[in-house]
């Protein structure tokens, strides 16, 4: 069997190097990479692609691992976190690696031996051969003009914080590649906007890329806000414009979920807006607003959420039309899309 291929990640050098003289001479481990934040581990394990990453407790807790965790899952990578704290299976931030079964934490003063056993055992059923690209769909070619006027004139907004990556990955997952335009706000860390549209962009048919400021957005294309100093606006336009407005943060958020939405007020009739699993309340009220001016709502119901913050927010103010189980709310996003609003509101009155 080959070498498993290994990535270790420890802010502290001299923890760090210990750890590789320890486990480093062994015939059974290849380390690819040594990184100290996770800015830099995030680029290798996209670049490199190991089987596994040997990481940091300080590293794992940090809010910013939930887009590094959802590339792992992505890419079959395993990772084992060092931990001084004991896995408690929690599914809050204090002990991530309690949450799923690709997940495995190990003692800060496990021996070699005992930890190269650890990564021969949860490495076994990983991929052993070649990159873990998964296929993207081909490109749809070209619309005629005819096919444009069949298009739906609607159009998505989603906000998602805490567990919204996750969230995103199976909503998206949905999406056909001539999607309608999708805009997205997500919380995350400084600098993670980008790693975090490459990661979506590899997993989904349409094509996501970053906001920009004054980019115009159309069918099979979603644009993400996440970790930038500006809130995203719609400016309207054919197709949608949008702008990057620096600013204070809105809700406790920069870019905000409330602020998109509220851009999209007047042209909420055309509007189907989700808001997923996330701390705090932000989204609650601009998906009030859309309701009122005509949108259609969705918030992720609790059962689904990892913080069931924003949707319960949302849900008591009555700005969500719909509560639903995360896997649904793909299914009634495009459906929603497809029907005129005249269509949507006779199948809200039957039920």
């Amino acid at each position: 069997m080959d070498p498993i291929s290994l990535i270790i990640a420890i802010p502290d050098r001299s923890r760090r190097r210990r750890v590789v003289q320890s486990i480093g001479s062994s015939p059974h481990i290849r380390i690819m990479a040594e990184t100290p934040d996770l800015m830099t581990t995030f680029a290798e394990v996209e670049e490199r692609q190991p089987l596994a990453v040997l990481i940091d407790g300080s590293l794992a807790r940090a809010p910013e691992f939930e887009v590094m965790r959802a590339l792992f899952a992505a890419l079959d990578v395993r990772w084992i976190v060092i931990s001084d704290a004991p896995d408690t299976g929690s599914r809050i931030a204090a002990s991530p690696w309690g949450r799923t079964s690709d997940l495995f934490a190990v003692a800060a003063d496990i021996a070699a031996e005992p930890l190269i056993d650890h990564l021969r055992s949860v490495t076994r059923t990983a991929r052993r051969n070649g990159r873990a690209e998964p296929p993207k769909a081909p490109a749809i070619p070209r619309s005629d003009e005819a096919h444009d006027r069949r298009r739906s004139k609607r159009f998505v907004l989603i906000g998602a914080s805490t567990g919204g990556v996750d969230a995103l990955l199976t909503v998206l997952s949905t999406f056909p590649a001539d999607c309608p335009p999708t805009f997205i706000v997500q919380h995350t860390g400084g600098g993670f906007g980008e790693s975090l549209t490459r990661l979506l962009d590899r997993q989904c048919q349409a094509r996501v890329r970053p906001a920009r400021h004054g980019d115009h957005v159309t069918h099979g294309e979603v644009v993400v806000a996440a970790g930038s100093r500006a809130h995203m606006r719609l400016a309207g336009g054919k197709p949608m414009r949008i702008t990057l407005e620096p600013g204070t943060p809105i809700s406790g958020h920069m870019p905000s979920v409330d602020a998109m939405f509220d851009s999209a007020i007047p042209g909420a009739k055309r509007v189907v807006a989700a808001l997923l699993t996330g701390m705090g309340r932000d989204g609650a009220a601009g998906l009030l607003a859309l309701r009122d001016a005509g949108a259609t709502t969705i918030a992720q119901d609790e059962a689904t959420s990892t913080v069931y913050g924003m949707p319960r927010a949302a849900v008591e103010l009555g700005a969500a039309m719909h509560s639903l189980p995360l896997p649904r709310i793909g299914p009634e996003i495009l459906r929603t899309c497809r029907e005129a609003p005249s269509e949507t509101n006779r199948r809200l009155a039957t039920r």
